[in-house]
Formats: C-alpha cells, structure tokens, sequence
C-alpha cells in the first residue's frame, strides 16, 4: 500500500486510484480509475451514484524516467433517474482529448524555445499534426497601443509568400509587439493609421528610405533616431573598401598577410599592444590612401568616446567634412551618405536608445527558422515568435 501511496503522489492526480503499473517496452502503462464519489447529471442536475457501466480510455501523459506513459483510465458512466447516461468528470483530462492537460501544456511550452515542430513531436512521442493543433489554439491580437520607443527592423522570413517581414518592437521595456507580414510602405502606413501616434516619443530603425518616410509622415513629433550601428558600419565599410584595394596590388603572399590582418586594423589603436601597433604602422607605411582611411576610422572612434553630446555632434560634423575632402571614393560616399541622414544620425548620438534589442530578436528569429527549415504559414509564424518572446499565450 505504501508503494501505491508513492506511484499517486509521484504521477501527481488527484482523486486517482493506481491499480498497476506495466512496463511495454519503452512505454510504462499506468492502470487508473477516479474515487467513486456522487455525481451532478449535466441534464437534469441531479445528483447520482449509480453507476451505468465502465468504459476504458487510454490516455496519453508526460513522459516518465526516459519513458513514454500511457494511462488507461477505466471511467464510470452513470445513470441518472432522468433516464440519461454520462460519464465521470475526470478534472485532467478535458472532453473528447486523448492527452492530459499537463501534458499538452508541457508540450505547448516547448514553443517558447526555438525549436522545430518535429523536434518537440520526437521529444513527445506525438505526431507533428498534433502538435500544430496543440499551438493553433494560441492567437495574439494587435497590439491596443503604440509604445514611448519603438524600434522597428525587417528579417527574412519568406512564409506567407513575402520575402521580408517587419518587426516592432518597445525598447524601453524590452519586448516584441508585433510581427508584420511585409515592409512595404502602403502596409506600414495602413498598420499605423489605426493608433494614436502621438505617445510615440522615438522612432529607431536603420537607413531605410521607407523608415524614413514613415517617420516623418506619421510621427511628425517622435525623434527619428538611426540606429548607430547602421551607420557607424557605413565608415568600417569605408575603410574595409581601402584595405582591400590597397592588398590587390601586392603579390599573393602580401595578400593573404593584409586579409589576416582585418581584425588588426579594424581595432581601436589605444587597444593594439606594441607589437600590433608596430605592425599596423608597418602596413600603412605601403599606402598613402591606407593611412589617410585609417587615420578617419580612428577620428571616427575618438568622436564617438567624447561624453559631451554637443562636443561630439560639433566634431562629427566636422569629421564628415574630412572625409568628403579626403580624396577617397569610399569615404566620399560615406560622407554623402551621412548628410543624407545628417538628422537622425545626430539625433542617435543623443538618444539613449539604440535597436540592439531589436537586432538580438532577428537573431533568435533566425534560428528559430534555421531550425524549422522554415514557415509558410505567416500567422502561425506571427504567434510562434510572439509567444517566444512573451512566454504568454492568448487563446483565441
């Protein structure tokens, strides 16, 4: 009896009795019936103890020690002097369900992870039909309102017959608010239209003209902030362009020396120790172009160190002037790209928000979808990076 005693404390059902425990192969079988207790007829609301007859149902629950479990409940159907039959409530198992509720909550969890349908079906023991049934019933609606800081970005995604999806997300609180099926600009307009835009006091994105347009439009009173990796990646491309440039010209051996040495000369000098800085003078010493880009991507980094927000917009003003007078076709282009942009990107330099969040979320979207080798279904797709972002799943 004690041994029994432990079986129902260690499956965890209450009101459960353990007739006995079969071990199939690589499935344990657990027999069970429900305490026989007086029952409320769902017709008439009578209440009954008579019973009708016995029915087994197998049902299928969390695996146990390595090994799938199976219950096979043996359920009482009553009869109630109203002349109608039906069955024992049973508090763990929902109506017309071949699974315990914990179970497909447990299964349902898993999706909080970036893990493929077939991954958590295997883990289980399901099919992968069932387990898509099981994540079907999670919907999430849009969002009621527009965050303070919305940081916004596109991924690749191509389900629902689109290439780029759109995500927003809240900066200041560190959450995905909404996954959109394209980035065009009539589709974001038409999402934005239907909100009270003016709680919105930031807009970060990257150098997307489209981005650009929709902040000026539709949030005419939030600070349009790039991201500062977007355009600070505009002069290491710069400079990358005259590195590589530069190695063409020298023989296969010189080659393959400068290419190794990329992370070297994209360092901050105050960082090299003095043999890397003997060794970056050494390759500047062969190109007049080199040492000019490399002399601009070190002003670019001391810029940047100055604590002093107007100080720093002051010099990096005066750093895009460098750079469109240095002769250099790549930093030219840089130069113009940054007057382009001028606005936003001083604004970034006095804006405590930067899209990190939303470029870590792309990330964990993209293995998720490497995982799954993919999704065509765009909204199962939406809630799949909803709920695992927010852990919470809202039923339909």
């Amino acid at each position: 009896m004690l041994s029994t005693n432990y079986i129902e404390k260690l499956i965890g059902i209450q009101d459960a009795i353990i007739k006995k425990v079969d071990e199939e192969g690589e499935q344990l079988v657990i027999h069970i019936e429900m305490n026989r207790k007086q029952c409320v007829c769902p017709h008439c609301k009578k209440i009954t103890d008579r019973i009708h007859d016995y029915r087994e149902q197998t049902v299928r629950d969390l695996p146990m020690f390595g090994k799938s479990v199976q219950l096979r409940l043996r359920k009482r159907r009553y009869a109630c002097p109203c002349g109608k039959h039906f069955y024992e409530p049973t508090p763990f198992l929902p109506r017309y369900h071949r699974m315990t509720q914990r179970n497909a909550m447990s299964i349902i969890n898993k999706f909080a992870d970036v893990r493929s349908y077939s991954a958590i079906a295997t883990e289980y023991g399901v099919s992968v039909s069932t387990v898509i049934r099981l994540f079907n019933v999670i919907s999430y609606p849009k969002p009621e309102n527009l965050p303070e800081a919305i940081g916004i970005d596109e991924f690749k995604g191509n389900s629902g017959k689109q290439k780029y999806h759109c995500i927003l997300t809240d900066l200041k609180n560190g959450r995905v608010i909404d996954i959109l099926r394209t980035r065009y600009e009539h589709e974001l307009i038409d999402y934005f239209k239907r909100y009270d835009r003016s709680n919105v006091k930031y807009f970060i994105s990257d150098m997307y003209s489209t981005y650009s347009e929709i902040a000026k439009t539709y949030f005419p009173k939030a600070v349009y902030v790039i991201d500062r990796y977007h355009w600070i990646r505009q002069a290491i491309w710069a400079f990358e362009a005259v590195r590589k440039d530069v190695q063409k010209k020298f023989s296969k051996k010189h080659r393959i020396y400068y290419k190794h040495s990329r992370s070297l000369m994209l360092k901050h000098s105050k960082n090299l120790t003095e043999d890397e800085r003997r060794q970056v003078n050494i390759m500047l010493d062969t190109s007049a172009d080199l040492s000019t880009a490399y002399f601009l991507k070190e002003q670019l980094y001391e810029i940047l160190s100055i604590k002093e927000t107007e100080k720093k917009c002051e010099e990096l003003k005066k750093w895009i002037s460098s750079a469109a007078d240095s002769g250099i076709p790549s930093f030219e282009r840089c130069a113009k790209t940054y007057t382009n942009w001028l606005t936003p990107i001083l604004n970034s330099l006095c804006c405590s928000y930067t899209n990190g969040f939303t470029e870590g979320c792309n990330n964990k979207i993209k293995v998720l979808k490497r995982n799954a080798y993919g999704f065509h279904n765009f909204k199962r797709f939406r809630n799949r990076i909803l709920y695992m972002f927010s852990g919470q799943a809202c039923r339909a």
